[in-house]
């Protein structure tokens, strides 16, 4: 064993990003190089262009496996990707602009002269020529280049019956038209149709070229996307930090020169650099893109914060506690990555199928001119047949079965409100049982009001609001905002508040027209409660709502029951789902009490509260191991993992960048009643997909032995396949007429 084939201990998880696969096959054959060596266990994801694996061997070792396979190989760090300068989508636009340019009129031109020689003019071959080499060699070239790496390490791609095939119909064509006289006429139409050396198939060249570039620069915009959710989270932290030295002093820093033991302060609106505990001062703070809980959270010394967390309120010291990859937000980045590698197990089929399909394409091909030629046939006849093989094979319907789809539906949704990001979106939305719902931002709307209110006998409504209203104007806490919000519409002018002071934890206090006023917990003043009071206060808590109460010279005056109010479209989205036969679920952060709450007023049958963001994942793990296919619904940074684990996940507009990254539907309406619409939408795209797949392997099925018998020639061949691509277009396109029962 050499030394960099020695292992390095107990087996550990290795993250490769694989560059210059171009299709299923690709990854299926480093799939299987990498499977080949003791002690690996390896997934290669042709959608990421990432190779998962569990070794003990080092990774340089890894590498040289993959690069000895004709690919690239790097390890990835644990952390969010960069923005990449090597963007495969302009070079592929660039050169399916001259493609088109060149092959729209070589496409006129090309089948005119074929099917009516008179039109012949002197130097027509030359004109088909300059108008076919730029198109057959340098746009084709990446299907060249991919092909003849191929070929080095002895595999077969996709791209390997695209070239051949390219290549064939140019160099047949040049060979009718120059080796021939070229200007021998057919006695009709039918006879140039069916003799090959009538036939010029330049035309053909230049569509499976065009055809094939549409379909890769569809699939390199939707691959660019893919890290937008890494990117996301690695924004969400901070970018630098202020630093306490031993003397007390402050210098900013970037934060990873943060190390764990380091002081730090975080000041109102600040975004708290990493994972720590509080050592001085007290806030609030906005954990709701971390936890799902819509109400902030007020912390003190000795209470432990997040990285990514806001800071509304107050001045704190934080010792770090942990950094780089060890922080929540880092652990966030590898759930998501994990998850959304592991979807590639749904590809392995047609990874096979790919792997499968050249070489025998191949193989039938150079088996017809053999045989064609032991049995008798003509060097003309013998070539045709395999050239027909050739030009039937290629897999232009297959290449456009699904991006047409995805790009008909994707346009429909817009319209309707849903974003498809991919094809593995629709994988499992036929067989979707359980919706599960992120509460916070989804199922509700994310922001704190007034829902309830209760004057003690003698106090008008309008003097609880206008002291309430006045005293909370001045703070900067949402449940003050949600207040005075209320006392606002109703009465419009506040008076002025005097002597203010925030009771950090507790409420605020303050003067408004020669009374002090508190407004704050029930803690406050609990023991003074008149009844009616103190049973509004416990129905609040029990539905649970957050109870606040107004003491007056210390007198109660009344209370308010706050809460994250459900979106008015949430009943009737979940009423439906249940006609469609689905199980819904609530998952999240909040407590208990206000998730049965909000469940129990949307008639969701099952909670799961006061999850973790790791543990949402894990309960769509566990709904998954029931047998259940499971579409999720969320909006947060906290959701995403869940979303990525999911067989179906769906983001709404409204959430982050990393929940719409990780998401395979974006809801772009904030309706919910566009869930039920999504995953029908979703339902009929797949039926269409499935559909085009069906009846591009079958055109292949059908009509490779009718090519392989010589019964069709190359031009019948070039036309049979623009016939194929057609159907599966418009088959697409029937998608447009789609309407929400």
């Amino acid at each position: 064993m050499t030394a960099i084939e020695a292992t390095t201990g107990e087996p550990r998880s290795v993250e490769l990003a694989v560059g210059g696969m171009t299709c299923g096959a690709c990854a299926a054959r480093v799939e299987r190089k990498l499977n080949r060596l003791d002690g690996v266990t390896a997934s290669v994801n042709f959608a990421t262009e990432k190779a998962l694996i569990q070794t003990n061997l080092p990774v340089e070792r890894l590498v040289a496996v993959v690069e000895q396979t004709g690919y690239t190989a790097e390890e990835v760090r644990r952390a969010a990707p960069a923005e990449t300068a090597d963007d495969p989508v302009r070079p592929l636009w660039r050169r399916l602009v001259v493609a088109l340019l060149a092959g729209a009129p070589l496409a006129d031109l090309s089948i005119t002269l074929a099917l009516v020689p008179s039109l012949r003019f002197a130097g027509w071959q030359w004109v088909l020529l300059a108008l076919t080499l730029p198109v057959v060699t340098w746009c084709a070239w990446p299907f060249h280049r991919k092909a003849i790496a191929d070929a080095r390490h002895g595999g077969s791609s996709m791209d390997t019956l695209v070239s051949l095939g390219i290549i064939a119909a140019s160099c047949w064509s040049l060979y009718t038209v120059f080796g021939q006289s070229a200007h021998e006429e057919a006695d009709s139409v039918w006879g140039l149709l069916l003799r090959p050396g009538g036939s010029i198939y330049l035309d053909v060249a230049a569509g499976v070229t065009i055809f094939v570039l549409a379909g890769r620069l569809f699939e390199a915009k939707a691959k660019r996307s893919a890290g937008n959710a890494l990117r996301a989270l690695a924004e969400l932290g901070a970018r630098d930090v202020a630093v306490l030295g031993e003397d007390g002093s402050e210098r900013r820093v970037p934060v990873d020169e943060l190390r764990a033991g380091d002081r730090f302060v975080v000041r109102p609106g600040e975004t708290v650099a990493t994972d720590g505990v509080v050592e001085d001062g007290r806030c609030s703070i906005d954990a709701s893109a971390m936890t799902g809980e819509s109400i902030p959270v007020e912390v003190a010394r000795g209470g432990e914060v997040a990285g990514g967390t806001v800071a509304l309120g107050g001045r704190i010291v934080v010792r770090a506690s942990r950094v780089g990859a060890e922080t929540q937000l880092a652990r966030l980045v590898e759930l998501v990555q994990r998850a959304q590698h592991e979807k590639a197990a749904v590809q392995r089929l047609a990874d096979r199928i790919a792997g499968v399909f050249v070489p025998v394409v191949v193989g039938l091909a150079v088996l017809t001119l053999v045989v064609w030629l032991l049995a008798g046939g003509t060097e003309t006849e013998s070539v045709s047949a395999a050239l027909a093989v050739l030009i039937i094979a290629c897999p232009c319907a297959l290449g456009l079965a699904t991006p047409t789809a995805l790009m008909v539906a994707s346009g429909r949704g817009a319209q309707l409100g849903v974003f498809i990001k991919g094809q593995q979106a629709l994988e499992s939305a036929r067989a979707i049982d359980t919706v599960v719902f992120d509460k916070t931002g989804t199922l509700t709307s994310g922001r704190v009001s007034v829902v309830d209110l209760h004057a003690v006998d003698g106090v008008p409504r309008e003097t609880l609001l206008r002291l309430a209203g006045a005293v909370e104007d001045a703070s900067e806490h949402v449940i003050g905002a949600a207040i005075t919000k209320l006392a606002r519409r109703e009465l419009g002018e506040l008076p002025p508040v005097e002597d203010f002071a925030g009771l950090p934890g507790l409420g605020a206090r303050g003067v408004v027209g020669g009374h002090e006023v508190v407004v704050g917990s029930p803690r406050l003043i609990e023991a003074r409660l008149p009844g009616p009071l103190a049973e509004s206060v416990s129905r609040w808590e029990t539905l649970g709502r957050t109870a606040v109460v107004v003491a007056r010279d210390g007198e109660v005056a009344g209370g308010f029951a706050l809460a994250d109010t459900a979106r008015a479209s949430a009943k009737g989205a979940v009423a439906e789902l249940h006609r469609l036969g689905l199980r819904t679920v609530m998952l999240t952060g909040d407590n208990r009490a206000t998730a049965k709450a909000v469940a129990a007023e949307l008639g969701i049958g099952e909670v799961a509260a006061e999850v973790l963001p790791a543990g949402k994942a894990e309960a769509i793990e566990k709904l998954q191991a029931e047998g259940r296919v499971v579409a999720m619904v969320g909006d947060g940074v906290n959701d995403a993992p869940a979303l990525a684990r999911a067989d179906l996940g769906l983001a709404m507009v409204t959430g982050t960048d990393v929940a719409l990254g990780a998401a395979d539907l974006v809801l772009v309406r904030t309706e919910l009643s566009v869930v039920p619409c999504a995953i029908r939408l979703a339902r009929a795209t797949l039926r269409t997909i499935r559909g085009n797949l069906v009846w591009a392997f079958g055109y292949n099925v059908a009509a490779l032995p009718l090519a392989a018998l010589g019964v069709l020639n190359p031009l019948i061949a070039g036309a049979a396949m623009a016939l194929s691509s057609l159907f599966v277009v418009s088959n697409s396109l029937r998608l447009r007429r789609f309407r929400p029962e």
